[in-house]
C-alpha cells in the first residue's frame, strides 16, 4: 500500500489506479512530514514536490530523504525542476525515482529505478551548472579551518564505513555541529539515515570540502580515491584476523615496509596490549591504535580517546594517564 502527499498536483494524483492506504493534501515541513510517517508502514510515498516547503532547496529534499529513507520515495517534479544539475543533485542525495509524467509513477512502483539507472544524469550535469566540479588547480587545502581525516581500508571491509559514522557519531556528542562525513564513489551512506553524511563522486570530492571549509571536522570515507592532499590526515585500515592478513600480505609481500610512516590502525581488533605487542614485532610495524569491535548503537569512549589521540578533540585533563586509555585495553 502506498501514501500520496499532494498540493498543486491533488487531482492528477487522486486519479492514479494504485493501492493507497492514507492521502494527504496541503504544504508541510520536513519535520511534519517525517513526523506523520516515521513510524507508519507504507511501501512507497508518492510525493508532488509542491506539498514540500522549500522543495527547490536540494538539501529540504535531502532531509526528506534521510528522515524517511530515499528507497521509499517517488517525487512528481514540476517542470522547472526538470534541469540537468537538478536532478544530478537528487541522484547525488541517493533519490533515483522521480519524474515529471504522471503516467510514470506506476511504472515507478512496479519496477523502482537503481543507481545504476540515474548514474547518468550525474555523468551528464552541465560544467557551468552549481555543480562541485572543479579544476584541479582551483582547490585551497590551506582555506579549511579544520581537521580533514581520510579512512582507507588495508584489508578488504576492514570497516572504514561503518567506523566513519561512528566516530561522526561521537563528533555530534562533543562538538556538536560543525562535523561532516563524506564518502567517495559509493552510496554505502545511505544505510544509516544520518545527518551530515554524504556521497560524492571523486570529481566533486574537492569542492564538497571546499563548500564545508569552515567545519570543525570532516570525516572522509576514501575508498579507492588516491588524491590524499585532501587531508589532513589518513588512518589506513587493518582488520586482524589471519585470513585477513594472510590475503594482505600475499597480495603486497612488502605492504608493512611501504606503510612505516602511516598511521596504521587495527579495527575490529580481538588483539590484546601483548598480541599488538607481538604484531608489530612480527610484521615489523607500528600500529598506531587498537580499535576492538564496537556496538554501533551505544556510546564508545574508545573512539573519543582515539579522535584525541588523532587531534581531532581536545581532551587534556580528561584522559586516564595510569590506564593507558579508556578501558586500559587499546595501545597507546
Amino acid at each position: 500500500m502506498n501514501v500520496i502527499v499532494s498540493n498543486e498536483k491533488t487531482n492528477e494524483l487522486t486519479s492514479l489506479d494504485i493501492d493507497v492506504i492514507k492521502s494527504i493534501t496541503g504544504e508541510y515541513n520536513t519535520d511534519e512530514l517525517i513526523s506523520m510517517f516515521k513510524t507508519f508502514f507504507y511501501e512507497k510515498m508518492i510525493v508532488d514536490v509542491t506539498a514540500v516547503k522549500d522543495y527547490r532547496d536540494i538539501n529540504t529534499i535531502e532531509r526528506l530523504a534521510m528522515g524517511l529513507g530515499a528507497e521509499k520515495l517517488i517525487l512528481l517534479l514540476t517542470d522547472e525542476l526538470c534541469t540537468g544539475d537538478y536532478l544530478a543533485s537528487l541522484v547525488d542525495v541517493g533519490i533515483y525515482n522521480f519524474t515529471n509524467n504522471i503516467n510514470a509513477i506506476k511504472r515507478l512502483i512496479a519496477r523502482p529505478n537503481t543507481y545504476d539507472d540515474v548514474k547518468k544524469l550525474q555523468d551528464s550535469r552541465p560544467m557551468s551548472d552549481s555543480s562541485y566540479e572543479e579544476e584541479e588547480g582551483d582547490y585551497d587545502s590551506s582555506s579549511i579551518s579544520g581537521r580533514v581525516i581520510g579512512f582507507k581500508n588495508l584489508t578488504d571491509n576492514a570497516g572504514s564505513t561503518t567506523l566513519v559514522y561512528m566516530l561522526l557519531k561521537e563528533l555530534k556528542r562533543e562538538l556538536t555541529t560543525g562535523v561532516y562525513a563524506l564518502e567517495v564513489d559509493k552510496r554505502d551512506f545511505l544505510n544509516f539515515n544520518y545527518r551530515d553524511m554524504r556521497s560524492v563522486t571523486s570529481g566533486e570530492l574537492k569542492g564538497e570540502i571546499s563548500k564545508l571549509s569552515s567545519a570543525k571536522a570532516i570525516l572522509v570515507d576514501l575508498n579507492d580515491y588516491e588524491d590524499l592532499s585532501v587531508c589532513t590526515d589518513v588512518v589506513y585500515l587493518l582488520e586482524p584476523s589471519t585470513i585477513k592478513l594472510n590475503t594482505l600480505i600475499r597480495t603486497n609481500p612488502n605492504i608493512f615496509a611501504k606503510m612505516s610512516s602511516k598511521k596504521i590502525v587495527l579495527n575490529k581488533s580481538m588483539l590484546s596490549n601483548k598480541d599488538v605487542s607481538e604484531f608489530e614485532y612480527e610484521a615489523n610495524a607500528k600500529i598506531y591504535y587498537n580499535i576492538p569491535c564496537l556496538d554501533d548503537r551505544a556510546d564508545n569512549n574508545v573512539l573519543v580517546d582515539f579522535l584525541g589521540r588523532l587531534g581531532v578533540l581536545d581532551l587534556s585533563g580528561s584522559r586516564d594517564d595510569e590506564g593507558g586509555g579508556f578501558l586500559g585495553i587499546f595501545k597507546r
